[in-house]
């Protein structure tokens, strides 16, 4: 990809060429029935799991807060997160009033709604990516790589929105996620990349989440660590 091209550019440019034959009719509903299924194993297999997770933000570069959680999935699939060391404690900034509380506070609601917006996203709904794919809303291509594949859905979300899902074809399994989407404007653009690792037992999970605001060029990291089988 050229560098300049948003991705949500460049995911769309691919819907407009991509007219797929009925050989790449079948691959798609093959690898879409893929993903689903893996998806769905690795949420079943993440919830004997409680791992604690590292999370940065991050302005202009300059790390702002940091926090460390202990974290599980709740009934609904959702993480739960129990603060329990934070490393970097958000500025007090001294004055409560004034320019420079006003600007604290417009990047913690800016970083607040960023958070949302990526969380709406994850995990991803396997029976709306059903209902994308009867619509005609999602589409494969090579991922580059031998062995590799990438599912395009479009308009998950928000009408304009692009996500790619990347599949390791042997063994099977879904290697990353990135996400292109925005606040209530289009212009108001939002990215996350999502990278996976195994463990020992097989069980995939978001190892990194990057997620950047770039209007205020903000970036959220989180980092999961520190897996162990959960206690009923």
């Amino acid at each position: 990809m050229k560098a300049g091209i948003p991705v949500a550019l460049f995911l769309a440019g691919v819907f407009v060429y991509a007219a797929p034959s009925l050989a790449q009719n079948a691959s798609l509903a093959q690898k879409v029935q893929q993903a689903k299924q893996l998806m769905v194993a690795n949420q079943q297999q993440l919830s004997h799991y409680t791992w604690q997770m590292q999370e940065t933000i991050s302005v202009n570069g300059g790390v702002k807060e940091q926090n460390v959680y202990q974290v599980q999935l709740g009934p609904d699939g959702q993480q739960v997160r129990t603060l329990i060391a934070q490393p970097v404690a958000p500025s007090s900034g001294g004055r409560q009033h004034g320019i420079i509380h006003r600007v604290k506070e417009d990047f913690k609601a800016y970083a607040q709604q960023v958070g949302a917006l990526a969380k709406s996203y994850s995990p991803l709904n396997p029976a709306k990516i059903q209902q994308l794919y009867a619509r005609g809303s999602v589409a494969i291509k090579s991922a580059g790589s031998p062995g590799y594949s990438t599912i395009l859905i479009s308009n998950y979300l928000k009408q304009g929105d692009a996500i790619a899902l990347t599949l390791r074809n042997n063994p099977k399994t879904l290697t990353s996620i990135d996400v292109s989407s925005y606040l209530a404007r289009p212009s108001d653009v939002v990215t996350m990349q999502v990278r996976f690792a195994s463990l020992p037992d097989g069980t995939r999970y978001a190892s990194t989440t990057t997620v950047n605001g770039q209007s205020k060029n903000l970036t959220i990291v989180d980092r999961s660590t520190n897996f162990a089988p959960r206690t009923r």
